[in-house]
Formats: structure tokens, sequence, C-alpha cells
């Protein structure tokens, strides 16, 4: 397949390159900056026209325009120039430098909006700024980088999920993810997989190759949300990837880097002397006589004396240093009617937890081409082949290869006196594991759209529209003899094969228009159909004949399932925008969806959006204040639905079969019926301020936002007596109210260097209002109630270890002198308090450097690893102890929160306790990257347009008071769990020197 791919790169790049050479201009010129250094990348186009040309890496354009025609020319980060063309003489134009983005035009909704004409909350961020981060999806490249968006790694595999919440958790068994839109097509971004890893799911979006992103545009508050509607509850992020541009030369890009990856801190556990003493002391206090210790001499029937244990590393057997490999080559330009982007890329990048392997090939292909002056059709494509090996890590002994390593005692050999491969405590022996595990997947993926537009007249447009997200997901996992679950069933070989289409056909029709010097004028309508069909077969095979024998066929004893679902939904749209003078905004939007998982009668959501802006800088007492350059109010309010992350018949009574009634098929009802379910839904209110200063050196944005959920959909338990165990059902509330605050600002820009700042940090306070009955997450450390936030931890709370009796005590909260379950009480949530990024980049001829910082500060991490790692020596052989057991009580007088060892009441039976709820607050190094662009005389003489080398680092340093080795870290892909550490293996540290080049 990946073969494939890039014989189908190479033949796009040779007919895009001839169709390139056909170009022709009559007006040739040169933009440059203030600094008379050319200015790639620039846009010139004719005024009130709207085809035009972007300056190569020279900052040299050619295109079509007449003696008289009015160039606009622009630039990101530059003052817009506008002058008359004069003759054909070559012009030269130079930009001055501008602090300000006020000019920069924004992805939003169906459409682009100028900056300074925004109204709702919508934070754009350049892919080129976090494109030099090692990680596998580019929605783990945007933490830290948007105001009011949380993004976290479940883990430190490469491909694997990703907790990422815009403004909040809105919801408990509906998703709360946001809607991700490519190029217009709305993309999938919940895992096909089927086969276990342990609680955690592979990432679908990072079939999505990052240097193919132009830019992602997040819409945060209702107003820039709502005209998706039924899909926008969450937030919205929108990826527009690269394109060619009109009447330029091709440009051939090469991006390549290769690197390192490797774990910088592991846990540390205690050597086989100390682990065979703790074992003995709780032998000993349990009232157990001492001449049967279980570490006492051979001689006596014992295992050896303490001192006489070794000591076997696991953990450096399982972690290794991880290649990184990435390479990327595109090709792009375009003719007076044509522009294309071409591109091809291969990923690879090995895990620091042995047999997690993550490689991706993938294609991209754009193409735009004008039929007439008022005709233009385009299509968007993205093929990709995303291959990985897996690995059980997480919750579980069986198979689990981190918690063979992590939770086998130390002191136990690796292999038997004869040789053969060692079994203990329930879990594989690693070396089995490490050169037996074979689970793989292979995920093949298209996303592509085709268009079609018209200018029917002056300002009005009419769009249509086909789009189409296809994944298929083909994952096989065999357990042979040697692993505990292979022998207990002669080989267990599983094979499944998940699909998933979703299909949008849209209509758009777009008016702007500009009455005088005053009023300006947009309208949008338009209608969306989309269907969404999954399947999935899955077969398993055991009683093979020989390890040699792996697939399924082989098996004497197979089992099989297949099952079809499928969902629609129907919409229509509409929003319309005015501005007055550029002073007085006012835009309103209103979305009715239709879904065919709710009943006749509640299918159709209404859900409608107004804001308005005043740009006070405009008015007359503010211009001619100096040093303020732009202030804007805004503010806005509006609903949004949810329907996502529920059963496509959640609403319906189903009956299954695949039942036998003495021999004979037969049905049984499954879920029971609910005709009144109806839409989720959430209301937001947002205020929002920008400020610019000193002729915009310093951009600050402020938002305060309040977001209210109601009707919440919800799984809510049933009696037994009913016969079934759950049913869907609108059930609750939940409130989410926050402060945003970004700033950027050119600190220094003198003599050819430049200092820039950019710094966000957001604050969001989760609650829920009203629930019926408390719900548990999927691991019982967490419980949602009424008052309490999302993700609030429900332990028992260990007041402090006694000096006197070494026993832990715990707060008694309903005082009956007993600890029960009734004593359990909410402490803390995984939540952050407050969260964001600080960037720092510096240039200086040629140099660049660029520092980036993350930090989260509130949140609590569940660390059950230091559950079972401090046990006390209460579970012998069966869990291994780590180093703060070795601050447990000893004797009268000691002062410390870690009980006396024993395997007798509550210092170590119970279960969750406070004690293992830490502070995850952190901050790290997220990247560091330092480069040096060669100077363009040097590549004229080799034909080279511009060139860079570069050294790129990520998680190179990381504060935080955490006891494990990451606090960003979480067992399951559930969304009721998070903040749980469990066999979870930690962010990896990375290192890898690239180059840059374009011909």
């Amino acid at each position: 397949m990946q073969k494939l791919l890039f014989a189908g790169v190479v033949w796009l790049f040779s007919c895009g390159w001839l169709l390139a050479q056909s170009t022709g201009s009559r007006i040739t010129g040169t933009v440059r900056t203030d600094n008379g250094e050319p200015l790639p990348g620039a846009n010139v186009v004719v005024k009130s026209q709207t085809k035009g040309a972007t300056t190569d890496a020279d900052g040299r354009f050619n295109l079509d325009a007449r003696s008289g025609d009015q160039l606009v020319v622009s630039a990101i980060g530059y003052q817009t120039a506008t002058l008359a063309v004069s003759g054909s003489a070559p012009l030269t134009i130079t930009l001055r430098e501008s602090t300000s983005q006020l000019n920069e035009v924004v992805v939003v909704g169906y459409g682009t909006q100028d900056r300074r004409n925004l109204v709702g909350s919508v934070t754009q961020v350049n892919a080129d700024e976090i494109k030099n981060r090692p990680v596998a999806s580019f929605d783990q490249q945007l933490q830290g980088r948007a105001a009011g968006v949380q993004v976290a790694a479940n883990t430190g595999v490469p491909g694997d999920g990703i907790f990422f919440r815009i403004r909040g958790t809105t919801s408990i068994n509906a998703s709360n993810d946001p809607l991700y839109v490519v190029d217009g097509v709305f993309v999938n971004n919940q895992s096909l997989q089927k086969i276990t890893t342990q609680g955690q799911s592979n990432n679908p979006l990072a079939d999505i190759n990052p240097a193919d992103i132009e830019s992602i545009s997040i819409l945060k508050d209702a107003e820039a949300t709502a005209i998706y509607g039924a899909r926008a509850a969450n937030g919205v992020v929108l990826i527009t990837t690269k394109r060619g541009s009109y009447n330029s030369k091709t440009k051939v890009s090469l991006n390549t880097s290769v690197g390192q990856a490797w774990a910088p801190k592991l846990w540390d556990l205690v050597t086989g002397p100390e682990h065979a003493t703790i074992i003995n002391e709780a032998w000993i206090n349990d009232g157990k006589p001492a001449s049967t210790r279980p570490f006492r001499p051979v001689s006596e029937g014992g295992r050896g004396l303490p001192e006489e244990q070794p000591t076997y590393d696991r953990l450096g057997d399982i972690f290794r240093t991880g290649a990184l490999q990435n390479y990327d080559l595109a090709v792009s330009g375009g003719t007076k009617q044509t522009r294309f982007y071409i591109g091809g890329g291969y990923t690879s990048q090995q895990a620091t937890l042995r047999t997690n392997d993550f490689a991706r090939a993938s294609f991209k292909l754009n193409l735009d081409q004008d039929i007439t002056d008022k005709i233009r059709i385009g299509t968007s494509n993205i093929l990709s082949q995303s291959n990985r090996t897996n690995a059980r890590v997480g919750d579980g002994p069986q198979g689990g290869i981190l918690q063979a390593a992590l939770h086998t005692p130390t002191y136990l050999p690796k292999f038997n006196t004869d040789g053969t491969y060692a079994k203990w405590a329930g879990f594989d022996n690693l070396d089995v594991l490490i050169n037996n595990t074979d689970m793989h997947s292979t995920s093949s993926r298209y996303i592509g759209n085709i268009y079609g537009e018209y200018d029917i007249l002056s300002g009005l447009k009419l769009r249509s529209s086909w789009s189409i997200d296809y994944n298929d997901y083909n994952e096989y996992e065999y357990w042979n003899t040697l692993t505990n679950r292979g022998s207990a069933s002669k080989g267990l070989a599983t094979s499944s094969v998940s699909k998933n289409t979703i299909w949008i056909n849209e209509q758009t029709l777009s008016y702007r228009q500009t009455f005088g010097s005053q009023h300006s004028f947009g309208a949008l309508v338009g209608n969306t159909f989309q269907g969404n069909v999954s399947t999935q077969t899955l077969g398993q095979g055991t009683n093979f004949p020989s390890d040699a024998f792996k697939q399924i066929a082989s098996a004497s004893v197979t089992t099989s399932s297949s099952n079809r679902n499928e969902y629609n939904l129907v919409s229509f749209f509409g929003r319309v925008d005015y501005n007055f003078a550029k002073k007085y905004f006012l835009e309103a939007s209103l979305r009715a969806d239709a879904s065919s998982k709710f009943a006749v009668g509640h299918r159709w959501g209404y859900f409608p959006s107004a804001g308005v802006a005043w740009q006070l800088k405009q008015e007359n007492f503010l211009r001619d204040v100096n040093f303020l350059s732009d202030l804007k109010v805004r503010a806005s309010i509006g609903w949004t639905g949810n329907q996502n992350g529920i059963g496509n018949y959640a609403s319906r009574g189903l009956w299954g079969g695949g039942n036998n009634y003495q021999d004979n098929p037969g049905t049984v009802p499954v879920q029971l019926a609910n005709p009144e379910l109806k839409w989720e839904t959430t209301r937001q209110a947002n205020i929002g301020l920008n400020v610019g200063l000193l002729n915009n050196r310093i951009g600050l944005e402020l938002n305060a936002y309040s977001k209210y959920t109601y009707d919440l959909l919800l799984q809510v338990p049933l009696a037994q007596s009913s016969g079934f165990a759950s049913i869907y059902r609108n059930d609750g509330e939940i409130s989410n109210r926050g402060l945003e605050f970004a700033i950027n600002s050119l600190n220094i820009n003198r003599n050819g260097f430049q200092w820039n700042t950019s710094f966000n940090i957001a604050g969001n306070v989760n609650r829920i209002e009203k629930l019926s009955i408390p719900v548990d997450a999927s691991y019982a450390t967490e419980r949602m109630a009424e008052g309490q936030s999302f993700h609030s931890f429900y332990v028992y709370k260990q007041l402090y270890v006694d000096p006197k009796t070494g026993d832990a005590v715990y707060d008694d909260v309903n005082k009956d002198g007993k600890i029960t379950v009734a004593d359990r009480q909410f402490y803390g949530s995984a939540l952050p308090k407050f969260f964001g990024g600080l960037n720092n980049t510096f240039s200086y001829k040629g140099f660049d450097l660029s520092v980036f910082f993350n930090f989260s500060s509130g949140n609590k991490v569940f660390n059950n690893n230091r559950f079972f790692h401090e046990s006390g020596g209460t579970r012998d052989d069966r869990r291994a102890i780590n180093k703060n057991q070795l601050n447990r009580w000893q004797k009268e007088g000691d002062i410390t929160d870690v009980p006396r060892v024993t395997t007798l009441g509550n210092n170590y039976n119970l279960s969750p306790i406070s004690r293992f709820v830490e502070d995850g607050s952190f901050i790290r190094l997220n990247s560091l990257v330092f480069g040096y662009t060669i100077p363009k005389e040097i590549l004229r003489k080799i034909g080279i347009s511009s060139a860079r080398i570069y050294y790129s680092g990520s998680n190179l340093w990381l504060l935080s008071r955490y006891q494990g080795p990451d606090p960003e870290v979480n067992v399951t892909g559930d969304p009721t769990t998070q903040g749980y550490d469990l066999g979870t293996p930690p962010q990896p540290r990375t290192a890898q020197f690239g180059l840059n080049l374009t011909l």
C-alpha cells in the first residue's frame, strides 16, 4: 500500500510540474520588507478581482495586470500596501512590519473573515508554529497553544488517544470531543479499535499528516460554532490544508528529520533485599511466628535471608531508545486558471515502551480550476495508511507488557534454574511478552471532497460539494502457548475488520456586498445531508495445532460475529452579518438539525446564535489616543446541540438474535425504548475584549464565558426486575464558567534582532448542577454527583498515621465508629484549575530559536501504581514495592503518612484512599527549536531557493511533585475517567535534527 502511495506521489508530481510550466504574465515585481529582505508568501492581487499571485522564496511575483490597475499587496505580520500599475517595468514593493494580526484572514464556519471583523471567539494557529513537535497527530501539537483548549495525552505511545476539551466538559455519556472539519469534510475522531489494549484506544486523527496542514481554527463560543448546530456543543476545530497559488512558479519543498525518543524518568522500585525485609516485617506484624517468616535461611525451609536476594531490572528491559524518522515532499504552484498542491509523507515513530511502533504513509492532492471567470471546481484529497504494532498497557495482568515489568517484584528471577521462563504473580514472563507479543493494526483512510462554485452575480455565490471520510481499520492479535492467554486455550487468535463511512452533501448560497462607504452586509444559507454507516466483523480461533499456525482458519474452534450501524442527519442553516463604518458589528445564525437517533417528534433541534461587537478605536474620542491602536468589545449568546457518543438507535426498543431455544433460533429484547429522548443542548454566553497597544506591538485578548448544558443524554441504570440493565434518557445539567487571557507582543525589533512572546492562560469551573442519581466512572475512583465537578475523586480520606500504633486513621464521615462505604467523600478533581502556554521566539541574522512551555495547575491524579506498590508486603509475590514504602511506620513515634506493614485491618486493604490522590500540576518545556537559515547568496549558486537546518527537542524538562514519571497520563480512553494512572507509559523525551529545503 505504501509503495503504491509513493508511486502516485511521483506520478502526480510530474503532472503538476508540466502543468505549471504554462504560466505567463505581463507584470513582474519583488516584494521586500522594510529591512530590504525578500518577502516570500506575500499576496499580490488586482483590486476588485479574485485572482492574483503569491511571492516565491525570493519575494518575486508575476501576474496579469494592466496599466492603471490597483495592486493590493499583503502578508501576515506586515501592513497592507496598495499601488497603481504604471507601464510594464518590474515593480519593487516594500511592506512595513506590523505586529498586529488584525489584517489576517481567519477561517470560520463556511467561510473566512478578517480578524478585525470577528464577533465570535476564534483562535487560529499557524501550522508552522507547531509542526516540529514529533507526535503522531496534530491535535496533540495544539497543547498549550490556544487559551481555553485543554489537551493531554493519555499515554506516551505515539498514535494513542488524546484528551481534548474546549471550554470544559459538557456531557457524561454523550461525546465531549469537538467537531473536526478538514477542508469542509466532517471527519471521525472516534476509535474503531475493537481488540483491547487494556483500556487504551488509538487516535484516528493520527491518520492525517500534520505536514499537509496550513492552519487550524478553533471555534469556541456559540456565535462561532452555532452554524454547525448539532455537532458544535463542544467547539469546532477547522483544519485548512495547504493549496497552491495562482500565477506562481512550481515550488518543491522537502522536509526531513531523524531523531530519538527516550523515557526521562521511570518508577523507583525497591531492591530485592529491601523487598524481602518488608515482607518479613509484614509477616511478624501480622502476629505470625518469626521462625516461619518467608525470607529465612534455606536450610530452615525459607527462601534465603533478605540480604541474599538478587535484584532484577525489568523496567530497563522493557524501555528503550526509540527511533524517529519523518520525510515530507511537496510540489505546489499554479497558472492563471489552475492551482495545485501535491504532497507525500512518511513518518515512523518507535515508542519508548517496546513493541509499540507507529508508521504512516500519506498522499495529499488539492486542485482548483477556474472553468470560466464565474465557474470554478476543485478537490481536496487525503489518502493515508497507518500501521501500528501494539502491546497491552494499562489495567489488567493478562498480557500486560508494562504491568509485567512494573509490578513483578524485583527479586524474582527471569528464568527458572532449568533455563525455562519463570512465571510469577499471575503476570506473563516479561521476556516472553517482548519476544512473542503479536498485535498489529492497519488503518487505511481516505478523506476527500469535490466542489463547484458559481458566481451568479457580483457578490452572490453558489457552492455545492460532496465529501467522504472512509476508514478501513484492520486489526489482528495472536497469543502463542508461551503466554498465559495463549496457553489456556492452546493458542488464541482474534481478527477484527471495522469500516466507517461518513458522506456529506452540502449546498450554500452566500452573498456579500458593500453599500457606499459605511455599510457592509453578508448572508449565507445552506443545507446538509449526512449519512454514517459503520460495520464490524470479528472472528476468533482457539486450539491451534502449533504456534507455527496463526491464522484463524487453522484453529479447531472458531467463533465469529458481525454488526452494522447507521444514522442520518439533515440540516438547514443560515447566517447574516452587518457592520456599519467598521465600528458596529452584528451577526446572527440559525441551524435546524434532524437526527435519526431520536424518535419521531423529537428529531428536530433548533440552534440559534447572535453576537455584537463594537470597535471603540474607530470612535472619534479614541482615534487620537496614540498608545491605543485597537480596542474592541464583543458579546454573544447561542445554543448548540449534541447527539454524538450515544447509540445510533438509542431511542428505539431493540431485539437481538443469536439465541437458541431448544436448538431453535429465537430473539430477545435487548434495549428498552424511550420515545421521549431528545437533543442534549448547551447554551453559551461570551463577553470578549481585544486590545492593541503601541502600534499593536502588544495585543491582548480576554474572554469570559458561561456554558450551561441541559437535557443530558445519560444512560441510567434500571432495576433488575425490569429485565433491562439501563436506558438512555435526558437527565441532568452541567455548567462551565471560565476566563481566558492571551497576549502577543513584539518585545525587541532592532538591528536585525527580533524577540516575540505569546502567552495564554485559562481557568474553567465545572459543576454538575442537576443529576437524579450519582454516576460512577469506568474506574470506581471517580463519581459524578450534584454539586461536584466532573472527574471528581470519591475516596476514603486518610487523616494521618497514628504515631503510636502505626495504623492509618481515616475520616469517619458519619461518626458511627466504623469505616464503611458511607465514609467515602469527594477529594479533588482531575480537571485543572488553570492551564496554558508560554512561547518565546528569537531571530537574528538567519538564526532562530523557539522556546515553548505549557503548564497545568490544580488537577489531581489517582496514582494506582502507588496503591499496588505500597502494598506493605501484603501481596507478597504478586506485586512489586516502590521506594516510598521505605518511609513506612516502623516504631512508636515515627511521623509518616505510610502506615505499618500488615495484611490485617485497613492499612492496605481499603481502596480507594486519598493518600494516592496526588497533585498533578506541572510545568513542561514542551518544545525547543533552534534553526539556521542558510544565506540566499550561497543557495542561489546551487539552484536552491531556501534551506534551513534545525534541532528540535520536546519534553526536555518537567517540574512536578507527582510521584510517577509523568502526571500527564490516563489509563483508559473512556471519557468518564480522567487522571487515573495504572501501568501507563510516560511521555517520551525526544531530540531530532532536520532539514527544510525549497527548490
